[in-house]
């Protein structure tokens, strides 16, 4: 079954931004950042409308590999999604590349999507109820059995579910589609 559509997701800080770049850059498909979709400048949240409309519009291309979670979004985005990527590694990596992560942003100061100002403090990184990195504690047990439930569920049979539980397993798959594009060039 050759992918075309393409939903990579995981608990905040697995990876996923990573895993999809490489894969999308691999493929020569456009990489679509569900954060960057949603987030306006100066932190402001899309309303519902606004995000859903966005994230159909961006959808309509003929091949994409989808960065993101926003399980409000999965009647839009799965429905004609068909494959999934769980980027499931285990908690201590995730939550080491979850501070890790955070530890760089708030040093660099660097925009995280063009045009909204939006950056990463330490104070919000660290101390903060918006912190990236409760999210990544709290939500990582609850994300994990829900896919673990969606994965199994019927009616999602139509999608191709891949879960990649290392590092050496990611970029394994990707190797794999490089070796696959070489051999058909």
């Amino acid at each position: 079954m050759e992918m075309q559509k393409i939903n990579v997701v995981g608990t905040s800080g697995s990876g996923k931004s990573t895993f999809s770049q490489k894969l999308a850059k691999t493929l020569n498909y456009p990489y679509l950042e569900m954060d960057a979709i949603y987030w306006q400048p100066n932190w402001q949240e899309s309303s519902d409308e606004e995000f859903m409309a966005a994230l159909n519009s961006e959808l309509a291309q003929p091949n994409w590999v989808l960065d993101g979670n926003y399980n409000r979004t999965i009647s839009v985005k799965w429905a004609e999604v068909d494959t999934v990527i769980w980027i499931d590694y285990s908690f201590p990596r995730t939550v080491f590349q979850a501070v890790k992560r955070a530890i760089k942003r708030s040093l660099s100061g660097t925009e995280l999507w063009a045009g909204t100002g939006n950056i990463e403090t330490f104070q919000k990184c660290f101390f903060s109820r918006d912190s990236i990195i409760l999210w990544t504690l709290s939500t990582f047990k609850s994300n994990r059995k829900r896919y673990q439930a969606m994965f199994a569920d019927p009616q999602y049979q139509h999608i191709n579910f891949i879960r990649l539980t290392s590092p050496k397993k990611a970029q394994g798959f990707i190797n794999q589609h490089i070796q696959q594009q070489q051999q058909t060039a």
